[in-house]
């Protein structure tokens, strides 16, 4: 799974990130640099204190309202810019809202940073797309057999049956997800229920900035500003992860609990996470995906980054590829942080 670094690699890892030389930036650089790529606008992707930063256009408005008031250029999917001795262009990803695939050119290679990805329908987000390539730095984060996810549909079926047995018992359904691509895309797959949707101050921040680029989502109202007990016995809140293991749901009396995510395939999770009810709906590729996509690409190179890292590299060496694991400090988009880092009017934990 090793190989011997050519001149002419295209990206190498720095204590800093991953480095690009023939264009002097980082791709979602962990420490500060001058010039960041940037893949999407998860915090564990996209961080404070670069002097300049690059992203799509659709990422544009999620990733100034996480770091503020920075230095930022944003292009259309596609769209080749020539940095330095590179041509640099951003693909989709499918993972959330404006996510993308770094391809670089240079010196005769092409190579593809995945940053996050997945392959299944999401109707609030650009499909994802394969790009060809040599090397492909693919993430691995279901990256085991295990990991085979139902289609989403059937997912939110089950989540709305959930919701329904919940509303005729009279209890209030606490949905956890992370605050930023699960939760709307959930909202935009739910039929309507049995009574109104709510939501956190950090999903209702970000859910104002979909609607405002155009993503078609149903109507929800502040958790916290809803005073109806009739209604809330029925309602549907969505919340970020850390709200179920603080006091803020007892605001809501008596309430049945799940969380959304690609973990609660584990057996466990859901013990671990302090729900009732886990739902196995992941915004990353499953082992399936993983594979599948990098077959689309045709590298003949594979470097994998966080998550089962090592054994999907092991996998594809058996395959004939070339690969080996590069170590990042990725893989913790449990944004607990969000209210606070996306202008939310209340912090997760309170």
């Amino acid at each position: 799974m090793s190989f011997v670094r050519a001149p002419h690699d295209l990206i190498v890892p720095r204590a800093e990130g991953l480095y690009c030389p023939q264009g002097d930036f980082y791709v979602d650089p962990w420490r500060p640099v001058a010039r960041a790529v940037i893949t999407h606008a998860h915090g564990d992707h996209a961080r404070y204190g670069n002097a300049q930063y690059l992203c799509t256009r659709e990422s544009e408005p999620f990733v100034r309202a996480r770091l503020g008031d920075i230095t930022l250029q944003s292009v259309a999917y596609g769209e080749a810019l020539r940095i330095r001795e590179a041509s640099v262009s951003l693909h989709p990803a499918g993972h959330v809202r404006g996510s993308a695939q770094v391809r670089i050119e240079a010196g005769g290679e092409v190579w593809v940073v995945s940053g996050d990805y997945k392959l299944a329908a999401d109707p609030t987000c650009t499909p994802f797309e394969p790009v060809r390539c040599h090397v492909f730095v693919t993430e691995s984060t279901f990256g085991l057999p295990i990991y085979r996810w139902q289609s989403p549909q059937t997912v939110l079926g089950e989540i709305d049956a959930w919701w329904q047995e919940n509303a005729a018992a009279g209890r209030c359904s606490l949905l956890c997800c992370y605050a930023f691509g699960k939760a709307q895309r959930i909202l935009a797959g739910l039929a309507p229920g049995p009574g109104p949707l709510l939501v956190h101050g950090a999903v209702d921040t970000l859910a104002r900035i979909y609607r405002e680029n155009g993503i078609e989502l149903p109507q929800t109202a502040h958790a916290t500003s809803f005073t109806d007990r009739t209604l809330l016995a029925r309602a549907l809140v969505l919340a970020p992860p850390s709200a179920a293991g603080s006091t803020w749901p007892r605001r809501f009396g008596d309430h049945a609990s799940a969380f959304a995510s690609g973990w609660m395939q584990v057996r466990g999770a859901r013990r671990q996470r302090g729900v009732e009810r886990g739902f196995v709906l992941s915004d990353h590729a499953d082992w399936p995906g993983l594979l599948q996509a990098v077959a689309a690409t045709g590298a003949e190179r594979v470097l994998v980054t966080h998550g089962q890292a090592e054994s999907l590299a092991r996998y594809l060496a058996e395959q004939g590829l070339r690969t080996a694991v590069l170590q990042t400090e990725y893989g913790n988009e449990d944004d607990a942080d969000a209210g606070a880092a996306l202008h939310g009017d209340e912090a997760p934990s309170a």
